[in-house]
């Protein structure tokens, strides 16, 4: 191990801030030396972290608090904002998804990034899940062979003990939609596990979510993929009380896979020609926000491949350039809608 630890500061003291905060202290090559947010310490029980509190980013790269990384998890619509602030003042940045709300602002980022020599982070928990880690070796490995249909379902809750009055969830400027917030993770793990698309045609609708948020909160997109085969993605916040899943089905030329659960966190069926499925690992259970639950609980991977990188251990597992891709790809679906 390594002495100098690596000093990491939060700027967002929500839920995910708070899981950020977490396993910064739980890494033991890592320490927090700072925390953000707008609203007091009280009110986001800043004191369990016992670190200095800071009211605004300026403030804290103002300090004289020796920082070497800091995490974004501040509203969507802040993110690029807040990430190029970080880097003038050349320090590596961890951005949670998504990466920005819109290319150019993704590729200021980037370009700042290179510019100032520091690493982006795009967090992109998911893949860190066994499912995901074991359909990328069917896939890279060619055991599935060809690839003809992928159908990637997400039926998500999301009602008014989510959509709260006040809260920037909603909002289309800093929430930016329902494939933003809630979906990106799995248009991720599809463009991380079979690569562009085109010939997208999109349909949304808003069913029950017209007095909660300012977009969509249901969508049937189709595409093509670059590489060969074809996909469907439903989507839905605007089931009833709780998550039903979100799952990915392969129909490929060897054979055929289903990863299902409520965050593609249980591989539900596989029968591939001269393959037997192996034991995987339990996946790490949903962030639980009370009602509701989000994605797989992988933070502590995020944290440990920072680490990592900095020390030259290792390469980033999501980089700037797929976390922009992601932007790009949400940006093409919502453009090529038929409604």
């Amino acid at each position: 191990m390594i002495n100098k630890k690596i000093k990491f500061a939060v700027v967002g003291c929500g839920h995910i801030g708070k899981r950020h905060a977490e396993m910064i202290l739980r890494n033991p090559e890592s320490e927090l030396v700072g925390i953000v947010d707008v609203l007091s310490p009280t009110e986001v029980n800043a004191d369990q972290f016992n670190v200095p509190f800071f009211s605004s980013i300026e403030e804290l790269l103002a300090s004289d608090i020796e920082i070497d990384v800091v995490n974004i998890a501040t509203p969507n619509g802040f993110h690029a904002e807040h990430a190029l602030s970080v880097l003038e003042s050349r320090k590596h940045v961890v951005i949670e998804k998504p990466l920005a709300l819109n290319k150019p602002d993704a590729e200021k980022i980037i370009f700042k990034a290179l510019q100032v020599h520091r690493h982006v982070f795009a967090v992109m928990q998911n893949r860190y899940s066994p499912p995901s880690v074991w359909i990328k070796e069917m896939v890279e490995s060619g055991k599935l062979g060809k690839i003809y249909m992928v159908q990637l379902n997400c039926y998500w809750n999301r009602d008014n003990r989510y959509y709260k009055q006040g809260s920037w969830h909603g909002n289309k400027e800093l929430d930016g939609g329902t494939l933003f917030t809630q979906f990106s993770h799995f248009i991720d793990i599809l463009y991380w596990l079979f690569g562009d698309i085109g010939n997208i045609k999109s349909r949304f609708y808003d069913f029950n979510h017209s007095e909660l948020t300012d977009f969509e909160d249901s969508g049937i997109v189709t595409f093509d993929f670059l590489n060969g085969g074809s996909g469907v993605f439903n989507f839905s916040t605007a089931i009833w009380d709780k998550n039903l899943e979100s799952s990915m089905t392969i129909i490929a030329e060897n054979g055929a896979v289903k990863i299902g659960g409520q965050y593609m966190d249980k591989v539900e069926y596989c029968h591939v020609k001269d393959y037997e499925m192996p034991q995987l690992a339990p996946t790490n259970p949903g962030n639980d926000y009370g009602a509701y639950k989000g994605s797989a609980q992988n933070h502590n991977y995020v944290i440990d491949n920072v680490v990592d990188v900095i020390y030259n251990r290792a390469s980033i597992t999501t980089n700037a350039l797929e976390g922009l891709k992601v932007v790009e790809i949400i940006e093409r679906i919502y453009k090529y809608t038929n409604t």
